[in-house]
């Protein structure tokens, strides 16, 4: 053979193999699925608020569309859930770390005694009802101090979570963020984390809070950043609702996606809880919708929850 065909196939061959090693694994390769497939994460917040919400939860992952959820610690039936999650040990739960109370009358109280961290409550003695008030008032000791007796009240329940989160996004605003990914790292957690998009590095800069380079660091640490994540849907009516979701479903990009969804039934309960309760229960109905189901199979989209993801975590 021709000695300088030889070499010029041992350099295309060596240049192949350059290529491939220099393309780093996608979230979904390294799940085990293609790069090409498209992976949803259906996620329903705020389980534990109330018994409607609970109920609503509950079927929509047993029943439904959704594959996974995440229980407010400090509300009044956290237990209900809790029991829920100990008489079905392979449920995908984790913990919506919860430092707000943004209702009208119905409020909850931090885990912490409030004379240990006075900056977590307002005038009241109730969690702040926004976020910015917790920036106002809350010292990050004091968040720190409620985020680690909130996990551990929820596991003294019985609560095995598969992940955290934060409740209206209060940990991840710049002074709290670095408390978030430390905690779930100690406490051995998976904590859900959205890639930083443009949007989410501005408004850290907000906070003088480098989110690109936090990004790398964390990333060498192990943690698992979501390919995208859409959090906010649109529509007044049911079918615009659901109008929204099926147009997103659609037009899926591969990778893993988590949506984050908010169910309830429309019960008198819940009508007294919030102003809010419509929307949930047009979710509901659109998540617990055989169609939905029907659509998702139909666009070849593959549905997990963070009990597989959190295979990843810290790796």
């Amino acid at each position: 053979m021709n000695v300088k065909l030889v070499a010029a196939l041992a350099a295309a061959v060596f240049a192949t193999c350059q290529s491939v090693q220099v393309r780093a694994q996608t979230l979904a390769e390294k799940l085990g699925y293609k790069a090409t497939d498209k992976i949803l994460i259906i996620h329903a917040d705020d389980a534990g608020m109330c018994h409607s919400v609970n109920v609503a939860t509950i079927n929509a992952m047993e029943k439904g569309s959704v594959t996974c959820a995440s229980i407010m610690v400090p509300c009044p039936w956290m237990p209900e859930i809790a029991d829920y999650c100990k008489s079905h040990p392979d449920s995908d739960f984790g913990l919506h770390l919860t430092l707000t109370s943004e209702w009208h009358f119905y409020r909850w109280r931090p885990v912490t005694p409030v004379p240990e961290a006075p900056g977590l409550v307002d005038e009241e003695g109730f969690l702040h009802h926004e976020v910015e008030d917790v920036l106002a008032h809350a010292k990050p000791a004091e968040i720190e101090k409620e985020v680690r007796a909130q996990i551990d009240r929820a596991r003294a329940f019985g609560i095995k979570p598969t992940h955290v989160d934060s409740h209206m996004g209060t940990l991840f605003m710049g002074p709290y963020y670095p408390i978030y990914t430390r905690v779930s790292k100690e406490t051995g957690i998976m904590p859900m984390l959205p890639s930083p998009t443009p949007a989410r590095i501005a408004q850290a800069k907000l906070f003088g809070f480098d989110a690109v380079s936090t990004y790398k660091v964390l990333a060498k640490q192990g943690f698992v950043f979501l390919d995208t994540l859409a959090e906010t849907a649109e529509g007044d009516t049911l079918e615009a609702r659901r109008a929204y979701y099926y147009n997103l479903f659609k037009n899926l990009k591969p990778g893993i996606t988590e949506i984050i969804v908010h169910l309830s039934l429309d019960d008198e309960e819940v009508k007294h809880v919030m102003n809010a309760w419509k929307a949930r229960w047009n979710e509901y109905q659109i998540f617990t919708d055989p169609k939905t189901k029907e659509l998702l199979d139909s666009l070849n989209i593959k549905r997990i929850g963070y009990r597989e993801l959190s295979k990843l975590a810290f790796k």
